[in-house]
């Protein structure tokens, strides 16, 4: 699979990426069925059937429950993948808990930093709460990734979005930019070609 550059991060990365939650949460999650969490040998096998397909991305966040700290303790090949994690969502006791302050962002970033096991971060987004113009306006979660960039500890930072607003706003403020995209809702359209001119990912 040919690998595109993310923006301008100088971060190569596979069209298509595995997504991680069903790797560490079963609780609260968006799947018309329930499942069981997969055991470490059955995560180890998808792991090595995506890098053998070509994929190099995995999407997971604290939120995503023991995702982090699983994929820090199985991942192999580590110089293959690129591993997109987040911040300002944590699900402890069954609960969703946001907080987008700085200290919070910052704490967040160091837990991920040791659950992956890594010196540095790939890329790392503000995992929206669907409140995004104030996240990106009055909170200090994106100014703090910007000064963890600086420092060395991430190589990228961006927002997970919920609205064409919050994207549209962020779009001048990121290195990297996700949305909602498929079949049924194609309202980013004109984002999506923004983003792609002036280099974000």
């Amino acid at each position: 699979m040919d690998l595109r550059p993310l923006g301008n991060t100088g971060i190569a990365v596979s069209p298509l990426g595995l997504g991680t939650v069903k790797i560490g949460r079963n609780e609260q999650v968006k799947y018309p069925e329930p499942f069981t969490l997969p055991d470490d040998e059955t995560v180890s096998r998808l792991l090595n059937t995506a890098r053998e397909s070509g994929i190099n991305v995995l999407d997971t966040a604290p939120a995503y429950g023991d995702s982090e700290e699983r994929l820090g303790r199985l991942l192999t090949h580590r110089q293959h993948w690129v591993i997109i994690t987040k911040t300002g969502e944590e699900f402890i006791n069954g609960r969703s808990h946001f907080d987008f302050s700085a200290e919070a962002t910052r704490r967040s970033v160091e837990r991920s930093l040791r659950r992956l096991r890594v010196d540095c971060l790939d890329c790392v987004l503000v995992h929206s709460d669907g409140n995004d113009t104030d996240i990106i306006e009055f909170s200090g979660a994106l100014p703090a990734l910007a000064k963890l960039k600086e420092k060395g500890l991430i190589r990228s930072f961006g927002i997970s979005t919920k609205t064409v607003a919050g994207a549209r706003l962020a779009l001048p403020l990121v290195d990297v930019l996700m949305v909602t995209y498929n079949p049924a809702d194609r309202s980013h359209d004109y984002l999506i070609d923004q983003a792609h001119k002036t280099g974000v990912g």
